[in-house]
């Protein structure tokens, strides 16, 4: 279920987005605290501002009163996905290549869950990362999330 409305939302929205000049990085329903969340990330080259969440809320939101896919009540949120933005689709890869990028797994592998280095490809079958001047490549199966990393 949490996949479907995820993909539905996504679908519906992307066009939506579009239209406003805006990408759709993401959206994610999940439950917390008892309460279920509708969370919908989006950039653009310049930045999102105020109103580039709220223009797409609202739009949003018409369309989800029209198809009506969600049963029980819900919180929705369009938010900017912040400075370690999410990497998911293909494009991401493509556009940030090079960049240091934190990749966590289901399970270990080489002792650790949690993998950082500079990006170097994307395959079906695997990440290609760089750690101390030696590729290493992370099975894709086995990733739980691969987000942009900021050293502070």
């Amino acid at each position: 279920m949490k996949e479907r409305i995820e993909e539905k939302v996504a679908l519906w929205a992307e066009p939506i987005a579009q239209e406003l000049g805006l990408e759709l990085v993401d959206v994610e329903w999940v439950k917390e605290g008892g309460q279920w969340y509708l969370r919908v990330y989006i950039d653009k080259e310049q930045g999102i501002e105020l109103d580039d969440c709220q223009n797409l809320s609202r739009k949003i939101d018409e369309m989800l009163d029209r198809e009506d896919p969600i049963a029980h009540s819900y919180l929705m949120e369009v938010s900017s996905p912040g400075i370690e933005r999410p990497l998911k689709k293909a494009s991401d890869f493509e556009r940030f290549k090079g960049e240091t990028i934190r990749i966590t797994t289901f399970a270990p592998i080489d002792g650790s869950k949690e993998h950082i280095g500079q990006l170097v490809t994307r395959t079906k079958e695997d990440i290609t990362i760089l750690v101390d001047n030696q590729e290493k490549a992370l099975p894709v199966n086995k990733v739980s999330s691969v987000r942009l990393h900021v050293n502070f």
